[in-house]
C-alpha cells in the first residue's frame, strides 16, 4: 500500500510540475504577429498585405471577389 501511495504522489508532481511549464510558457510568449509589429511598424505591415482593400475609408476602390 505504502508502494503505490508513493507512485501517485510522484506522478501527481510530475503532473503538476508538467501543468506549471505548460501554463508559465503560454503566459510569457509573444505571438510571432506581436513581434512582426513591433519591429516592421504598422505602415510596413499594411503595405505587405496582399489584401486590394485595406483601407477602404480612405477612398480606395474594392474590387469584388470572383466566383
Amino acid at each position: 500500500m505504502k508502494h503505490e501511495t508513493l507512485m501517485l504522489h510522484g506522478l501527481f508532481a510530475a503532473c503538476l510540475l508538467v501543468c506549471a511549464l505548460v501554463v508559465g510558457s503560454m503566459l510569457t510568449t509573444v505571438p510571432l504577429s506581436a513581434q512582426f509589429a513591433a519591429k516592421a511598424g504598422a505602415t510596413h505591415a499594411l503595405v505587405a498585405s496582399t489584401n486590394a482593400c485595406v483601407a477602404p475609408g480612405r477612398g480606395a476602390a474594392c474590387p469584388l471577389p470572383r466566383g
